[in-house]
């Protein structure tokens, strides 16, 4: 009994003192030893927090141990000289507990005189009024520190990019994403050699990529997609050889792709859809072995398709050549490719047969090649099109044509939208991919085209080239009955 009253007593002691210890320096420091925070550290971080979120805000009340007993959601906390400094600070809803800003926040001028800072990100903090990033001088007060920079979804910033941001040569990753923020790219990005991942995706950024981007030779990711930067790719892009992700999507991009290409051997994803490029495919894509994704649709390239040996993309998971201009028939290499998942190359204007062997693809589960003009029968399995469903595309190829024998109960084993085999004798028809209506697929497989889905069932086409010709009141009366109980 005696040793349980003692060891009650000393846990008793042992609370009073660390509580002690808490509570007799506002900075954390106490008869436990532990670190103070620098005085004039814990002002500038009150006040660049209260320039986002409001003056209602009282760090010193909340928070008077930031980087001890009472952390602020966002802010992280490291040791230099014996003394606490905030090294990361993360404004926005990432969290239910994250301070949000005000519907008017500012740049504090003392937020850059957080010394060690190595992290800074806002988060959808700017989305009413109109504002721009700090000028040049007070960011030069973050080049001997800052590491990471992340600016997303701020709406409501406007303005360029500070050419100062070129000499955060500390800086690993730049992130800029879905923002008001305008102007060209400054071309000094190039000096910030230590760059591993630059994204300036979703703004409003014009003019060309700079050609000093090809001194960013550690850089991992490049994504500038959805601007509006025009011009060629400047053959400096191929010097960047540590590049793991390009994506460039959803510009005004154009000219030939460089040979360069080809250099970036390490690439897994390339992604140019929705530009102007043109030229042709460059045999060098031939280098890029290790390509999983390769998505050039929307791109006036034209040329011919087989001018690749594609068997030698052992890697590629996602190819997408839809609206290319491509001409030739599809390549057999294709049926190699026992990773891919998604093949697009719907609108061009390839000719030939549908090869059989892409049935025998393992990981095939969308395959698109509507708006062709494809010829002969589809010699697809019943099984192929109960796996693929809606995800098998084929219409709009005036020539071409499943055997009628393959056709299921109700229809369910039958190209969306193709006729049978024989049901109607006709002339060879040569489609112009220029006049055609179809806008192709998006990434879910879906059909954008807004035509009915029931005619094919029926054994008519949309545009009359199959099925039934006739005038006669009775037989439209017929087909009006048997199309309305189908509705039903």
């Amino acid at each position: 009994m005696g040793r349980c009253v003692l060891l009650i007593f000393t846990f008793m002691v042992l609370s009073v003192g660390l509580e002690r210890g808490r509570t007799s320096d506002g900075g954390g420091a106490g008869t436990t030893g532990e670190a103070p925070m620098d005085r004039a550290e814990k002002e500038a971080l009150y006040s660049a927090i209260r320039g986002f979120v409001g003056d209602w805000w009282n760090g010193s009340y909340l928070y008077p141990d930031p980087c001890g007993f009472t952390p602020i959601q966002g802010v992280s906390c490291d040791l230099f000289g014996g003394q606490w400094y905030v090294t990361s600070l993360n404004i926005g809803p990432v969290h239910e507990n994250s301070l949000n800003c005000s519907a008017k926040p500012l740049f504090s001028s003392q937020l850059f005189d957080l010394k060690h800072l190595k992290s800074l990100s806002f988060f959808n903090c700017f989305v009413y009024d109109h504002q721009t990033l700090p000028p040049d001088s007070y960011w030069d007060g973050l080049s001997g520190s800052l590491e990471s920079l992340e600016i997303r979804t701020n709406p409501g910033l406007t303005g360029g990019i500070p050419s100062s941001f070129g000499r955060l040569l500390g800086l690993w990753s730049l992130v800029i994403i879905e923002n008001g923020l305008n102007g060209t790219v400054p071309t000094n990005l190039g000096d910030l050699a230590g760059l591993k991942r630059l994204v300036l995706a979703g703004n409003r950024f014009t003019g060309p990529i700079p050609n000093s981007f090809g001194g960013l030779t550690k850089l991992l990711i490049l994504d500038m997609s959805s601007n509006s930067l025009s011009g060629p790719l400047p053959p400096s892009i191929g010097s960047m050889a540590s590049l793991l992700k390009l994506d460039l999507s959803n510009n005004m991009l154009h000219g030939d792709l460089p040979s360069d290409l080809g250099n970036l051997r390490s690439l897994t994803l390339l992604d140019l859809r929705n530009n102007s490029f043109s030229g042709g495919l460059i045999p060098s894509l031939h280098m890029m072995e290790s390509l999983e994704e390769l998505a050039l649709s929307r791109n006036p390239i034209g040329g011919d398709i087989g001018v690749l040996d594609w068997q030698k993309f052992k890697g590629l998971a996602v190819l997408d050549l839809s609206g290319m201009g491509l001409t030739g028939e599809i390549p057999e290499a294709f049926s190699q490719l026992e990773k891919i998942r998604f093949l697009g190359l719907s609108d061009n204007i390839l000719s030939g047969a549908l090869p059989p062997k892409l049935e025998t693809l393992p990981c095939l589960s969308a395959l698109y090649v509507n708006g062709n003009n494809l010829s002969g029968e589809i010699k697809f399995s019943t099984g192929f099109y109960d796996r693929m469903g809606w995800r098998f595309g084929a219409w709009d190829n005036p020539n071409l044509c499943y055997p009628a024998a393959d056709l299921g109960p109700n229809g369910s084993r039958m190209p969306h939208r193709v006729r049978p085999c024989g049901h109607e004798e006709e002339k060879e028809v040569v489609r112009d991919p220029s006049i055609s209506g179809g806008k192709g697929l998006g990434a879910d497989g879906g059909d954008s085209g807004g035509n009915s889905h029931f005619l094919p069932i029926l054994g008519f086409s949309n545009n009359g080239a199959d099925g039934f010709q006739c005038s006669n009141f009775w037989v439209h009366v017929l087909l009006l009955a048997v199309v309305s109980s189908f509705l039903e």
